[in-house]
């Protein structure tokens, strides 16, 4: 089986998930190169693998959470500009297998986890 990658995003402060969240897919391979962009479904998912079976490669990729357009979508107080605005995480994919990359995150902080 080949690798592939998803996410779920999850709004702490209010308890819910992260509907409509924009998210973008990076290689960093020598060069960063886009490779995709979606954006969250009602259940903070992606409808579908954001790096599926056919394009993954083992490497090293940014996953960028556009939070701050996010938060301003949702009406979220705080100041401007934003504490959180692009959130990235950078992640090694080495082997075929499935890599799950959730967010937690609020208006002042995030975390994240390998998930399954």
């Amino acid at each position: 089986m080949a690798g592939y990658l998803t996410t779920h995003v999850l709004d702490t402060a209010n308890g819910r998930p992260a509907a409509g969240m924009r998210i973008t897919l990076h290689a960093l391979d020598g060069a960063r190169r886009a490779l995709a962009e979606v954006t969250t479904n009602d259940d903070g998912r992606t409808d579908g693998p954001i790096l599926p079976q056919d394009r993954f490669a083992a490497g090293r990729y940014e996953l960028v959470f556009h939070v701050g357009e996010w938060l301003d979508a949702q009406g979220a107080q705080g100041g401007q500009p934003r504490f959180l605005d692009e959130v990235p995480i950078r992640f090694g994919m080495g082997e075929d297998d499935h890599y799950h990359v959730p967010l937690l995150i609020s208006p002042y902080g995030y975390s994240t986890y390998r998930g399954s």
